[in-house]
């Protein structure tokens, strides 16, 4: 973060060996505790737990202090839309947090599934990693605009999209505040994904909201 010049960071728990996801957010909050105000964490729960996942939010959020909720539903192993889904996500309606996913996986985080439980949930802020896709080609790019046609409360992260094209074709028929710059690091090198906005063809002020303005906003980061 002092190398780029990187202000403040959202961090999520990987998924723990003992998984249990309760200790990991734990172990987020004690860390953004530490941060000095740079870090703000998103709590992880496995929707499948039913009630006791429910509960975990609610710790993480209103005890923990964590700001959004993540789901990976490759990890975890359930389809994003499936209805088991909605109940966490009601928690995080009422708590006003936003819903991180892990998007493009097959079978279970594809963009028209991840666009179905945005649209089931309009009054939420989805953001999916990955680009919504991938694969960034083909039919994985029209299903990602199709899912952001359809659902104005759905965002997508840059996190190794590799075809800059793709997202200005994003921002230019859907606008900058749809796009927020992630780096998904350790998995990938942030130095890269934040070129991969400096590259791109947008305007100044396109180019601040994607690399902080949206995630200010997104994750209520000017109060701290």
């Amino acid at each position: 973060m002092d190398e780029l010049g990187v202000d403040k960071a959202v961090v999520c728990p990987a998924k723990p060996r003992a998984y249990h996801l309760g200790a990991a957010n734990e172990a987020i909050a004690e860390i953004v505790a530490d941060s000095g105000g740079r870090l703000s964490g998103v709590a992880r729960v496995d929707p499948l737990l039913g009630d006791d996942a429910c509960a975990e939010l609610e710790r993480a959020v209103e005890t923990l202090g964590l700001r959004a909720l993540f789901l990976h539903p490759w990890e975890e192993t359930f389809r994003i839309a499936d209805r088991r889904v909605d109940p966490i996500v009601e928690v995080a309606q009422r708590l006003g947090v936003p819903v991180i996913v892990a998007a493009g996986y097959p079978f279970v985080s594809e963009a028209l599934q991840v666009g179905a439980l945005a649209r089931r949930f309009p009054d939420v802020t989805f953001v999916a990693t990955n680009g919504l896709q991938l694969n960034i080609s083909g039919l994985g790019q029209v299903d990602s605009e199709l899912a952001l046609a359809d659902s104005e409360n759905l965002l997508l992260q840059t996190s190794g999209v590799y075809r800059e094209d793709f997202i200005e074709g994003v921002v230019r028929r859907f606008g900058a505040r749809r796009v927020l710059y992630a780096s998904s690091y350790p998995l990938l090198d942030p130095r890269l994904e934040i070129r991969r906005v400096q590259w791109a063809a947008f305007s100044e002020p396109e180019v601040e909201a994607i690399l902080g303005g949206n995630a200010r906003a997104v994750f209520s980061l000017d109060g701290d």
